[in-house]
């Protein structure tokens, strides 16, 4: 195995998933993005971060770009002598919007391109196995892999998704809180069985919000009723669930996003809807490129942590 020399950088973009009745299944790639770069050294690792994150995250192998690299470098046959990374992270942190599904798939493809025919030996099709084998779920990982609306679900083989077009009129808005929540903690919250009458609900709900995103957004409200996690997930993010019931009162398309506790709309809320001064609001688009690489260092406007990208 050959190592390409210089840096090579990925842009990866937040993600919700779920989005209502698609429970680790549905997700959307949103334009708030992390810039990571990587190359490979002479010894050692060496990981500095700015923004969301920074003086927090491990700056060893422990890192999740880090890690995801390591599996990487596995899979394609061996381990460089040592690594250096800068990340830019703008995706907040254990809030719901993806930053750990952006970590994996900029670790995946940072290593896949400092391989000489990484491309070759780990397929785009290996990389969502390998990021959802990390992950453990396939339904953030897809869309920050592949950009726009995915559904994602899993064979013996591994995971599979396909990415669909946004209709114009979706707009997403996200409210995020000051503070953080756990994957772990929420899914313990849900029961080991539901109702056969919640299930199939979900199902045709599920089913008419592929329809919704993609060619009717005017049906994004009945589209997005869900009986599998949120309302059993309530108890424990209870400002959460409150502002997501006041938008939907309001007409607007709000979901949990992800495991929480991030509030997701899909349509735009009313100009005079006051969610309060605990939610930070962000008006972001649908990126529909998904993960991108590039040669280079990191550039000035990626090294802004502040930046959120643009709508596409």
């Amino acid at each position: 195995m050959t190592f390409a020399s210089g840096s090579v950088r990925v842009r990866v973009p937040a993600t919700s998933a779920n989005l209502g009745p698609g429970f680790d299944a549905l997700g959307l790639a949103l334009t708030l993005h992390d810039d990571v770069a990587a190359e490979v050294t002479s010894g050692g690792v060496t990981v500095t971060v700015t923004g969301q994150g920074a003086g927090e995250l491990p700056a060893d192998d422990r890192h999740l770009v880090v890690s995801a690299m390591r599996a990487t470098f596995d899979a394609l046959g061996g381990q460089p002598p040592g690594l250096a990374v800068e990340c830019v992270n703008r995706i907040p942190q254990a809030r719901g919007l993806g930053s750990s599904s952006a970590a994996i798939v900029a670790g995946i493809l940072l290593a896949r391109a400092l391989v000489v025919d990484g491309e070759v030996l780990l397929d785009d099709e290996a990389v969502l196995r390998l990021a959802a084998e990390i992950e453990g779920h396939p339904d953030n990982v897809a869309p920050c892999l592949l950009g726009g609306f995915t559904v994602a679900w899993t064979e013996p083989s591994g995971s599979r998704a396909v990415s669909l077009p946004v209709a114009d009129g979706v707009r997403p808005t996200v409210f995020v809180p000051a503070e953080r929540g756990l994957t772990s903690v929420a899914r313990a919250a849900l029961p080991s069985t539901v109702p056969h009458g919640d299930a199939a609900l979900n199902a045709g709900r599920a089913a008419l919000l592929v329809h919704a995103l993609t060619a009717e957004p005017a049906l994004l409200l009945p589209a997005t009723v869900d009986r599998l996690h949120q309302d059993y997930r309530a108890e424990g993010m209870p400002g959460t669930s409150a502002l997501v019931s006041a938008l939907r009162a309001a007409g607007v398309a709000a979901v949990v996003s992800g495991a929480g506790p991030t509030v997701l709309a899909l349509s735009e809320p009313p100009e005079d809807f006051d969610p309060g001064t605990r939610w930070r609001v962000l008006q972001l688009g649908t990126d529909m490129h998904g993960a991108r690489v590039s040669g280079g260092r990191l550039g000035h406007a990626e090294r802004d942590p502040v930046a959120a990208g643009r709508k596409s």
